[in-house]
């Protein structure tokens, strides 16, 4: 999707979305924007660059100054947390605004960071006490159901009945698998387990 190879590619790495989650903090943070050994395949790939780009702050420095760091990147990595607070701080900050317009920018995400460009993740997800409700961006139109079997309350059961409340298409992902979107058409990537929902 890049079009050239990763080495030759400017990353920037977005860690909001961990802000949110009452899982994530500065050690988990640290981990991602250092490419610690646990991110070896996320922001530890070999980028010709990596910069961090903090949601949260781009408000109080004017879009004068953010917007062309986003505009030279070729791809944003953006990692998981609440999906939530990760599309509270993309219409805060203007991203949403600047997204449209991005068409040769690949977003890579990682559960919430996935979950965002879905119009709804549903209340089992929503953990930051102030959303207003479980509405995301909605760039695609399926929801995401991530790290199936990898905690106790991921399982196959617990997607169905998320599955059976969200009504939209979905998805239900572990972590050996990903969702690849190009111009509207949906692709599964995966060495892992998998299942897709209908309404």
């Amino acid at each position: 999707m890049l079009g050239k190879p990763i080495a030759e590619c400017h990353a920037l790495v977005v860690p909001t979305a961990q802000w949110g989650h009452p899982m994530c903090g500065p050690a988990s943070v640290r981990g991602l924007v250092a490419a610690e050994p646990s991110w070896e395949h996320f922001t530890g790939l070999g980028w010709a660059s990596l910069g961090v780009l903090e949601l949260t702050a781009l408000p109080t420095i004017g879009s004068e100054r953010w917007v062309p760091w986003v505009r030279e990147a070729d791809v944003l990595l953006v990692d998981g947390g609440d999906a939530t607070y990760l599309y509270h701080w993309i219409r805060e900050s203007g991203l949403a605004d600047l997204l449209p317009s991005l068409s040769d920018t690949v977003w890579v995400g990682v559960s919430a960071g996935s979950m965002v460009m879905t119009p709804r993740i549903g209340n089992y997800f929503v953990e930051w006490s102030s959303a207003p409700d479980d509405r995301t961006l909605g760039v695609v139109d399926f929801a995401i159901f991530p790290h199936l079997d990898l905690f106790p309350t991921n399982t196959l059961a617990h997607a169905e009945r998320w599955a059976a409340e969200i009504g939209l298409p979905a998805y239900a992902i572990d972590e050996q698998t990903a969702i690849k979107v190009v111009d509207g058409s949906v692709d599964v990537i995966s060495e892992g387990e998998w299942t897709k929902f209908g309404v």
